[in-house]
């Protein structure tokens, strides 16, 4: 029986399957992201409630949330892939929008990586009002707009605006280095978005041209981890030396948790044919016992997210393999989605939703509202602030997204 669904079609073309499971495991993700990112300005809390140190090997639950993340990339990567390629069978298509794709995030994540790195006094503007006018520039680009027929070219216009407002928001900025130097953007760290742009453009670059071969994924993840272990045991060095421009795949921590979302698609949806929920779901628990083992053959190497180490990687791709098991079954098999209400808008509207808590940030500090960055800051009343500020948060994304207000790579 199938478990997909198709998803509403805007644009008259074939619109992409959804796999529920894989939209709520998102926005699942997107909500435990919100919490611990505003939590973390909270003081006073225990040590579990932040990421770990990177000098301490040990790994909290916030430390898996982004993995969890990257885990989801991978799930939608084939359904994306293949979906693409029937309305278009051209792969130089298909590479474009891989390409754009990749910038796109890439951009996103300078203007937030940047954005507190402004100096004004080389700006006509403060660093807030250039982050807010970026992700709005970013976001008349990407936006998914309903087809007019009374002006069909509206979407066009509002999407060179966009464009041309993000060329002129990067043209705009400076910034002060310690050396007392003015420069333009810092690109050392790219932000979430930003990683994770570099880290699908490498999953691609495997993924797309060996997608017809059944094991292909699951060759590429083994390889991955490799990549990852002699990385952090020294044995190779180039990784850590290369820009992540030139070598997208990092140490092959972040790359490896997106072709295990690929490898888990896989068993899950399959290549041809869908096997059976029952038989999917033991082949899967099987990927994660492995994955377990390995972690744990690997904690000589230090269990770290800083430093992005194999144990971390892989206990946190067993985990998400783990819950996806048990979203699939109740969501996909048993078709018990109410309980899920609150997150599904979030799982399909991710972007959207990432970008919201920075809009909020950048808006209130543009006008100058400090008031909730500076109370409820301590212990158990910055956490109902934080549940609060998360609820708020899926719940605007919930109105965008019935309003079909949809940031789309």
């Amino acid at each position: 029986m199938s478990t997909i669904a198709k998803a509403p079609s805007t644009s008259g073309t074939i619109a992409a399957p959804r796999v529920v499971s894989i939209d709520i495991f998102r926005g699942l993700t997107m909500a435990v992201m919100i919490f611990v990112n505003e939590l973390s300005g909270v003081r006073g809390l225990p040590w579990w409630t932040y990421h770990a140190p990177a000098d301490i090997d040990v790994m909290t639950y916030v430390d898996m949330v982004f993995p969890f993340f990257l885990f989801s990339v991978g799930m939608s990567l084939p359904l994306s892939v293949s979906q693409r390629l029937k309305r278009n069978s051209s792969l130089p298509a298909l590479w474009m929008h891989v390409l754009l794709r990749s910038a796109s995030l890439l951009a996103l994540g300078l203007i937030l990586a940047n954005a507190e790195k402004a100096d004004p006094a080389h700006m006509i503007i403060s660093g807030d009002t250039w982050g807010l006018l970026g992700i709005l520039s970013m976001a008349l680009y990407l936006n998914v707009y309903v087809k007019s027929e009374r002006f069909p070219a509206y979407s066009t216009i509002l999407r060179i605006v966009g464009l041309v407002g993000v060329v002129i928001v990067f043209a705009l900025f400076r910034r002060t280095t310690h050396s007392g130097n003015v420069a333009w953007i810092d690109p050392s760290y790219p932000e979430i978005l930003g990683l994770i742009g570099y880290s699908y453009l490498a999953t691609a670059i495997l993924y797309i041209p060996t997608r017809r071969w059944k094991w292909a994924s699951a060759v590429w993840f083994v390889l991955l981890v490799a990549l990852c272990v002699f990385s952090t045991a020294k044995i190779l060095i180039f990784p850590d030396r290369l820009p992540l421009y030139l070598w997208p795949f990092g140490n092959g921590a972040m790359t490896c948790m997106i072709m295990a979302g690929v490898v888990t698609s896989t068993i899950f949806l399959g290549t041809n044919q869908r096997p059976s929920p029952r038989r999917a779901i033991l082949i899967a628990a099987g990927f994660a016992v492995l994955t377990l083992v390995a972690g744990k053959l690997f904690t000589p190497l230090g269990i770290s997210k800083i430093r992005a180490t194999p144990t971390w990687s892989l206990y946190s791709i067993a985990a998400s393999v783990l819950l996806f098991m048990l979203l699939y079954w109740v969501c996909d098999v048993k078709r018990q989605t109410r309980w899920a209400a609150l997150f599904k808008p979030a799982g399909s509207n991710t972007l959207t939703t990432y970008l919201l808590p920075d809009l909020w940030y950048f808006l209130l500090a543009s006008l100058g509202i400090t008031f909730l960055e500076s109370h409820f800051n301590l212990g158990w009343p910055g956490v109902v602030k934080t549940v609060v500020f998360t609820l708020f948060i899926l719940a605007v994304s919930a109105v965008l997204t019935k309003q079909k207000v949809r940031l789309q790579l």
